[in-house]
């Protein structure tokens, strides 16, 4: 981007052209969010000030940035933040930016709450940001909830992040592999493990496949290697009455269901994200009469 545009208005046409040359799509909607960004504005600031001249640093600040994103770096690692069922979460390079169709387990888990206790244990393995288990602490005042993550940098982002939401009094994240240190039982399990099979991961979107953590994505040489770890030990944690919520990557349903059965879980539903894939299977540790096929 050229350093020399003197109002806002003007570098803000000038980064959204250098976005669209590089292949971003909505350029001028992701320029907007940068320069709000750079410049420490509001959307409602950015707009009543598009005749303001930009100053020597700020347009350093922009151009940094607007490089940065033309460069594929996901638009979330430079703003610090993405929104996840209307939750503002902040984010790094230590976990996956949170999706919109991870919002499918969350929607699957609600739907069912109210066939669950009314202080729910849950547990959230794999955690990430923490998106999960901090949205559903948050749709569910009773409920406390523990969140695991085999990396460090992943469980403060977390821990950070339920704070942010004053969450933190009911939610505990532990570093470890995935819940091998846990013997309590948890009424509601969920997970978004690695599921992305090897052979796939170097067609994946620029963004993802050179900036996201690979141990977030990598799922092995098919992709199933950590379902069939996690379903043993799902079956181990969930409590009697227990709902697990597991995110499926696409064309998967059918192995997982099978890996969970072997485990001794029943598969009760499957919702679909909003493409229509299946998302997220839901599992007991067998029928129950109170939950709807």
């Amino acid at each position: 981007m050229s350093g020399g545009a003197a109002t806002m208005a003007g570098a803000l046409g000038a980064a959204a052209a250098e976005l669209r040359a590089a292949g971003i799509g909505a350029p001028r909607r992701e320029a907007r969010l940068l320069m709000q960004h750079a410049l420490g504005l509001r959307p409602e600031a950015l707009l009543a000030g598009e005749d303001r001249p930009l100053g020597g640093a700020e347009a350093c600040r922009l151009s940094a940035l607007v490089r940065r994103r033309a460069g594929r770096e996901p638009l979330a690692y430079l703003t610090g933040v993405r929104e996840f069922w209307s939750l503002a979460f902040a984010v790094d390079r230590s976990a996956l930016v949170p999706r919109p169709e991870s919002e499918t387990v969350v929607e699957a888990v609600l739907a069912e709450a109210p066939h669950l206790p009314p202080r729910p244990r849950l547990l959230d393995l794999g955690t990430g940001s923490g998106c999960l288990l901090v949205v559903l602490l948050s749709e569910l005042p009773g409920a406390s909830g523990v969140g695991i993550d085999i990396s460090a940098a992943s469980v403060s982002l977390a821990r950070a992040n339920a704070a942010r939401h004053g969450l933190a009094a009911r939610a505990t994240f532990v570093v470890a592999d995935w819940g091998a240190p846990l013997a309590a039982c948890f009424d509601i399990v969920v997970s978004n493990p690695p599921y992305v099979p090897a052979p796939a991961l170097a067609s994946l979107a620029p963004e993802v496949v050179r900036h996201e953590p690979r141990t977030a994505l990598a799922g092995g040489s098919d992709g199933y290697a950590c379902y069939r770890r996690l379903a043993p030990q799902v079956a181990r944690l969930l409590a009697p009455a227990g709902l697990a919520a597991i995110e499926l990557g696409a064309g998967m349903a059918d192995e997982v269901a099978s890996l969970f059965a072997a485990a001794g879980l029943v598969e009760i539903a499957r919702r679909r994200d909003l493409a229509g894939i299946d998302r997220c299977a839901l599992f007991a540790r067998r029928a129950d009469p109170r939950i709807p096929t």
